[in-house]
């Protein structure tokens, strides 16, 4: 793959559960669906060949696990993702200062973490092309957008991305 054909990978976490107990919200985990889905997502990744050079990571308990299950599916160890604290409650900003200091020749680069800031990148990344599904949820729960970007990871710009599909992990991918 050359670096006009960078691909961005960004994936919500899998489903958390509420009824845990839990008082703060970093720390929910996954439900039992959330633990199912997460692997779906890791082998459709296998299965299409979308093995990533760098995985980042919001560090809150259900994005965590979300990206350990994906990662075991595409035999990627956990020492190898990068746990990034301001992917949590991220703004597009902050999620492009992050994506800026990945490394250069990364190809596949696969961010985990949370809405709003997911959508809202993507909304910036691919500018009106984006629009939102039927059931009006562009990114729910361990769904996973793929992006073609031929910038630098540095030079993200507004409308510097085409989707190429969003896939849920009960569906078969959604071409865009």
């Amino acid at each position: 793959m050359t670096s006009e054909a960078r691909q961005l990978l960004v994936l919500r976490h899998a489903k958390s559960a509420w009824d845990t107990g839990v008082v703060n919200d970093f720390d929910r985990p996954l439900s039992k669906r959330g633990k199912q889905d997460a692997p779906r997502v890791g082998g459709w990744l296998r299965q299409q060949g979308l093995v990533p050079d760098v995985v980042v990571s919001s560090p809150a308990k259900r994005a965590r696990k979300t990206t350990i299950k994906v990662c075991r599916e595409l035999g990627i160890p956990k020492q190898e993702i990068w746990w990034e604290p301001r992917v949590y409650a991220a703004t597009t900003e902050t999620l492009l200062g992050v994506l800026s200091e990945c490394r250069a020749d990364a190809q596949i680069l696969l961010l985990v973490g949370h809405n709003p800031g997911l959508e809202n990148l993507l909304g910036y990344l691919c500018g009106s092309a984006v629009s939102l599904p039927a059931d009006g949820k562009l990114l729910p729960t361990a769904t996973l957008a793929r992006l073609r970007v031929a910038a630098n990871w540095k030079h993200l710009q507004p409308n510097c991305a085409t989707l190429v599909s969003i896939i849920r992990p009960r569906s078969p991918p959604e071409a865009v």
